[in-house]
């Protein structure tokens, strides 16, 4: 009966992390064709609607959870996904690629704002209480740091899409995000699962699994667009991607539904989060580019976030 109920979970949960990556891939591709047609410079585009659109699952994880009372779920998914993109899947695509270079003002920019917003949810789960009023201040707070990174980044003048094609891109994205939000249900209660079989906290799976499988959609389209020489899109799409988990995605949940969850706990993964974030965007402004010796260090500090298990 253990083994069955084990196999139906993982299958259950690696048919809802396919359909999260499969539909989100969709969403975002339609959703970027549209936004082309818009004088939008691409790392502002991987940075609003790329980074939206990969993010869904981690959005929808946020709605799904909190509405059934698994706040762990929300916040561990999270935070740990803001951790997981910028160190674990960036480290991944500095070794598949042949490395390039990045702006060190838009990377200072967005890099700081994404780091800002994790130092201010960080702060917040230290009580292991999210109200509504906190939830909001969360996502208030994505707006805000959208529009100074928009301020501070410059644009870019094309058009690439005639404005009859637009309807049927937004259908395909829509139905997209729509395999997103599914997707997303399946993923939270097979973790729900995971956790009663094995007796473990939500919230250490929630960090350190769920968030790998949430992350996916990240690597699919960062891959994409390296392939593609789109670096500045991949780059806008990872840090846009970790901002958009650290507000937006982490106090959509709470802003309907409050949240409760391990304090400590996640307050001890957030600050090493918030230094591992720190040290991926200080390498990135004083080196000027990505490479596989900044892969191998991104990587190397995701994998001693492991070490703090021991401590729990």
């Amino acid at each position: 009966m253990f083994g069955l109920e084990l196999t139906l979970s993982l299958l259950a949960f690696l048919f809802g992390i396919f359909l999260l990556v499969y539909s989100s891939e969709n969403a975002v591709k339609h959703s970027v064709l549209i936004a082309s047609a818009w004088e939008v410079s691409p790392v502002m585009v991987g940075l609003l609607l790329v980074a939206i659109g990969t993010d869904m699952p981690e959005i929808s994880n946020s709605i799904v959870s909190s509405a059934i009372g698994h706040g762990s779920i929300n916040v561990g998914d999270s935070i740990g996904s803001a951790f997981t993109q910028i160190t674990l899947i960036l480290g991944i695509i500095a070794l598949l690629s042949k490395g390039f270079k990045v702006n060190k003002k838009e990377v200072m920019v967005i890099g700081s704002c994404e780091v800002l917003a994790l130092i201010i949810a960080v702060s917040m789960i230290e009580k292991g209480f999210l109200s509504r009023v906190n939830g909001f201040f969360l996502v208030s707070s994505w707006f805000l740091f959208i529009l100074i990174s928009g301020m501070m980044v410059k644009k870019k003048h094309e058009k690439v899409i005639k404005p009859p094609k637009r309807f049927r891109h937004f259908l395909f994205a829509t139905l997209g995000f729509a395999g997103v939000a599914l997707g997303s249900y399946i993923v939270v209660q097979s973790i729900l699962e995971f956790s009663r079989i094995f007796n473990a906290s939500e919230y250490l799976i929630s960090f350190f699994i769920a968030s790998i499988g949430t992350s996916l959609p990240e690597l699919v389209i960062e891959f994409t667009a390296i392939k593609k020489k789109e670096y500045e899109l991949a780059l806008g799409d990872i840090i846009g991607s970790s901002l958009i988990d650290a507000s937006l995605s982490i106090g959509i949940g709470p802003m309907f539904f409050t949240n409760t969850f391990p304090g400590e706990t996640a307050f001890t993964l957030g600050l090493y989060a918030v230094l591992a974030s720190t040290i991926v965007v200080s390498t990135l402004t004083l080196r000027g580019k990505i490479d596989k010796k900044s892969g191998i260090l991104f990587i190397l500090i995701y994998l001693i976030s492991y070490t703090l298990l021991y401590q729990f």
